[in-house]
């Protein structure tokens, strides 16, 4: 059986670590990001997120549903259809990340430097 971990919400010490808790993983931004387009299926959500396997998906999906901010539609259909889209708090947590994304547009290129530079190579500040 697949098992969440869970944090117990007593112990957030602010509400950045309550956000951080929700959004912490390498895909799940990206998901939320890509669910702000609209609806997707599974298929559509993994074409769209390069690199991300099918497990690590489902994992982050279920735990993104069970923390209130994406919503898991199946149609009763033959064969089965089912989509994932933002709840009214997956939309107003994507709109709290519009700036990280915008931090980030900003300043890639020179991370991109750093990070790709030999560890023993000094940084600028």
């Amino acid at each position: 059986m697949y098992k969440v971990s869970q944090r117990n919400p007593q112990s957030y010490v602010c509400g950045l670590d309550a956000a951080i808790d929700v959004v912490g993983g390498k895909w799940k931004v990206l998901i939320l990001w890509t669910l702000s387009e609209g609806r997707k299926r599974f298929g559509e959500l993994k074409r769209c997120l390069d690199g991300v396997s099918e497990k690590m998906l489902i994992q982050h999906l279920r735990e993104l549903e069970r923390d209130g901010v994406v919503h898991r539609e199946v149609h009763n259909v033959v064969p089965p259809r089912v989509e994932y889209s933002l709840t009214e708090y997956g939309v107003a947590l994507n709109e709290a990340l519009r700036p990280l994304g915008a931090w980030g547009c900003e300043h890639k290129t020179r991370l991109e430097t750093i990070r790709n530079a030999p560890e023993d190579t000094p940084t600028a500040v």
